[in-house]
């Protein structure tokens, strides 16, 4: 499931996150405080979008940095960044991670991503076998209690495709992306023997109410995504 978001605009996109309240002023902070060091270690970076981490990796000392994404037109702009910094290529995340060995990843980083697959089961199955022994896997998604204010079946616990229209580049562009319950989202996580450190629903920076009075209000008050640090057994 790809929106034009990520392929027809993903070079307003690219532009847009780079200094935007809901991306580089919340989501960014606050998954990037739950990382630890990285000197050294192999990262992959899941659902990479156009590579804003990719920074952060590298001034952190990370080793080798993989990018993935469903969007052709995010890996192009990863590969125009960074060139031979970062090897990225295109894959379709809900069907696992099949070009990365077992057992060879430090870290997995996943902004923002997992709420476009319907089933976690291939990816989290693959996770679990790509980590290294004590491998960390953190990852932002959407909040299942923000998300069930969208529902059309009322049934918190039923998984539910929704569609809405966002404002990222400045005009409404349509996405969809599924909704779960936040037991089966853990749930999967320690299914795969994957043990859950930290759990986060962000913390919005007083700057954000100079900049966005209104997204301050909101993302103050109500849950807007949610942050998961997990660790391979």
């Amino acid at each position: 499931m790809q929106s034009p978001l990520y392929s027809k605009h993903a070079q307003q996109y690219d532009t847009a996150v780079t200094d935007n309240v809901y991306n580089a002023k919340f989501e960014r902070p606050t998954l990037q405080s739950m990382i630890g060091e990285l000197e050294g270690k192999d990262v992959l970076d899941l659902g990479c979008g156009s590579g804003v981490y990719v920074d952060f990796f590298i001034a952190k000392g990370a080793n080798k940095i993989t990018c993935v994404d469903y969007s052709s037109a995010m890996v192009d702009i990863v590969k125009q960044k960074y060139a031979q910094r970062v090897e990225a290529y295109v894959q379709d995340a809900a069907q696992g991670l099949p070009n990365v060995n077992s057992n060879s990843i430090d870290l997995i980083v996943s902004p923002l991503m997992l709420h476009y697959i319907e089933d976690l089961t291939p990816l989290f199955t693959d996770i679990a076998r790509v980590l290294k022994p004590e491998g960390q896997f953190v990852f932002s998604t959407h909040h299942p209690f923000g998300d069930f204010e969208c529902s059309q079946t009322g049934n918190y616990f039923e998984r539910e495709l929704l569609h809405d229209e966002w404002n990222t580049i400045g005009e409404p562009v349509k996405v969809s992306f599924y909704r779960r319950s936040l037991t089966e989202l853990t749930q999967g996580l320690m299914e795969h023997g994957l043990v859950i450190s930290q759990i986060s629903e962000g913390q919005v920076g007083e700057d954000v109410k100079a900049i966005d009075p209104d997204a301050y209000a909101f993302l103050s008050t109500k849950p807007n995504f949610i942050f998961i640090k997990s660790q391979k057994l």
